[in-house]
């Protein structure tokens, strides 16, 4: 191999993202609460179709937002405003008012909707290099 191959081959160095990309993310996040508060809401109303409505809800969102972001950042963003709005709303409050219930369809929508956040971080691209995508290596 010659010097400037071995080096062309070598990973580049994160660098910080720019104001917009940074825009992007917490955008992105705002969205992943209000998917997960309306999710929350959704889920028990119309079980089992409001089960599905919300998770599907929520891996669009995620996959949108790895499209979008041309990263895996994308997902994480929603995934993460996602999973700390409905942990926030599993408290109860001291007056009794809860918004989830001790059944298997909120336990589903917690446990679901962390399984899809997973699945989309991993779904979505990850750094590549620009170029033939034939072969990265050559």
């Amino acid at each position: 191999m010659k010097p400037a191959d071995r080096s062309s081959m070598m990973a580049q160095p994160l660098r910080r993202p720019s104001l917009g990309r940074a825009a992007a993310y917490l955008g992105l996040f705002v969205l992943g609460a209000i998917v997960g508060i309306a999710g929350a809401l959704v889920q028990s109303g119309w079980f089992p179709g409001g089960l599905l409505l919300a998770l599907a809800g929520e891996a669009g969102l995620c996959l949108g937002g790895a499209r979008a972001a041309g990263s895996r950042g994308g997902a994480v963003a929603p995934a993460s405003g996602w999973m700390i709005a409905v942990i926030l709303l599993t408290a109860s409050r001291p007056e009794g008012d809860f918004v989830f219930a001790a059944q298997g369809g909120s336990y589903l929508f917690l446990l679901g909707g962390m399984a899809v956040a997973v699945i989309c971080a991993t779904l979505g691209r990850g750094r590549q290099p620009d170029g033939d995508g034939v072969r990265l290596g050559k």
